[in-house]
This record gives structure tokens, C-alpha cells and sequence, in this order.
């Protein structure tokens, strides 16, 4: 099981993380946040099976994941065995099983079997 720490400071474990409204839930169970907290960090060190948020500052994830999904943020991450979309966000991941897509931002991969799309962004080899 991974260990999430979401803004330098709240330190919860689990498998599947989903922001929705600012809302973050971990394996189905809320997490609360400081209120004035407007920006959300988010660093997974260990595997974990999602990542579905709709915005974020960032996403690093020091291990793999199967699947990850943002509308806004930046994704980091080893590799992932799935898909990584995001509408507005950088991916930058070692390796990719699945498709990586961004509308506006950077896509950066040592390997994607999948396709790679991009709107407003460049694709580069790590």
C-alpha cells in the first residue's frame, strides 16, 4: 500500500486517490485538508491502482500506477500501466503501457506503447 502525502503534511495509505471539488478522498474514505489550503500537492511514494483528480497543482508518484486522470496538473510519475490524461498538465512518466494525453501541455516518456497526443504541448524522449 502506498503512502499519500497530500501538501507536505497530511500522511494517509491506500490504493485509489480522487479529488472532486477539493474534495480528496483515499480508498473511499474522505481526507480532510486545512480550509485555506487552495493548491493541492500530491506525492504517492509506493504503487498505487488510480489517480483520478480534477485539479491539482501536482501529482508525483515515486512508484507505478495503472491508471491516471486530471483535468489541471502536472503528472510525475515512473510507470503506468494504464492511460495518463490530463485537459491542462504536463505528464512527464518513464514509461507508458497504455495512451498519454494533454490538451495544453508537455508530454515527456523514455517509452509509450499507446498513442501521444498533445494540443498545445511538445513530445520529447526522456
Amino acid at each position: 500500500m502506498a503512502q499519500i502525502i497530500i501538501n507536505n503534511s497530511k500522511v494517509v495509505s491506500g490504493r485509489n486517490i480522487s479529488i472532486t471539488n477539493g474534495k480528496i478522498t483515499v480508498d473511499g474514505k474522505r481526507i480532510d485538508i486545512e480550509e485555506n489550503d487552495k493548491v493541492i500537492n500530491i506525492l504517492v511514494q509506493g504503487d498505487v491502482e488510480s489517480i483520478d483528480v480534477d485539479a491539482c497543482e501536482r501529482i508525483d508518484i515515486k512508484g507505478n500506477s495503472k491508471t491516471v486522470r486530471t483535468t489541471s496538473g502536472n503528472v510525475y510519475c515512473y510507470d503506468v500501466q494504464g492511460d495518463v490524461t490530463t485537459t491542462s498538465g504536463d505528464i512527464d512518466c518513464d514509461n507508458v503501457a497504455g495512451s498519454a494525453k494533454t490538451v495544453s501541455g508537455d508530454v515527456v516518456a523514455n517509452r509509450i506503447n499507446g498513442s501521444v497526443n498533445t494540443v498545445s504541448g511538445d513530445i520529447h524522449n526522456k
